[in-house]
């Protein structure tokens, strides 16, 4: 029987929500490796809306869940509906949504609270034993969830300090690198924490669900 990973979504655009590039070659990954998978994202209101070509806010509101929809082809469900018994891990592709929806690190930095429904998410996937990945800023979230996990966000000394801040320990990585914490089965990788081309975005998400599946 195929594994099942559960994909954690944050909207739809990397300036505001998930990463496209980083989201889809997850899920390309996914299959390509054999699996399957299920998208969910929290039913809330965005942090807020950005125009993705001159970086300004558009002064409206949209819906997380609605906006992962678009990269999720409407196959997708409400974060409440997460069940870590109904999959084999769980992956957070990056984009500021991650950094700006599912916690308030863009804000706050490692004085940041995470989303109830995604703090229970990563937590009871852990505590069952089962693997997480997080691709560019998601493991920031982790960090502030886990407290000790071994991760990467590239080579930005400000975000890795943060992540050290937080409990966890940080390890500098280039493109299409990942970091297996094996203990508590964690993988990342920086993705567009680095100036990367989308092929390496696909190596990248790729070596996580390879290493995944190795658990």
């Amino acid at each position: 029987m195929s594994k099942v990973f559960a994909v954690l979504l944050s909207g739809c655009g990397h300036q505001d929500g998930a990463e496209i590039h980083e989201a889809t070659l997850t899920l390309w990954a996914i299959h390509k490796n054999g699996a399957d998978y299920q998208c969910f994202a929290p039913d809330i209101q965005q942090h807020h809306v950005l125009n993705h070509i001159t970086g300004q806010d558009m002064h409206e509101e949209r819906n997380v869940l609605v906006e992962a929809a678009r990269i999720a082809r409407g196959n997708i469900q409400p974060l409440s509906a997460y069940r870590v018994d109904d999959f084999d891990g769980l992956i957070l592709p990056g984009g500021v949504g991650a950094a700006k929806n599912l916690c308030t690190y863009a804000a706050l930095g490692p004085d940041c609270t995470v989303n109830e429904e995604v703090a229970r998410a990563v937590y009871t996937t852990h505590a069952a034993g089962k693997p997480i990945g997080a691709l560019c800023i998601a493991p920031v979230v982790l960090a502030k969830v886990l407290n000790h996990a071994k991760l990467t966000i590239g080579q930005d000394e400000s975000t890795a300090n943060n992540i050290v801040a937080m409990g966890a320990e940080h390890i500098s990585t280039w493109q299409g690198e990942i970091v297996v914490d094996e203990p508590n089965k964690i993988v990342t990788t920086p993705c567009y924490m680095l100036d990367s081309r989308v092929d390496q975005i696909g190596d990248g998400a790729e070596n996580v669900v390879r290493a995944m599946l190795k658990f």
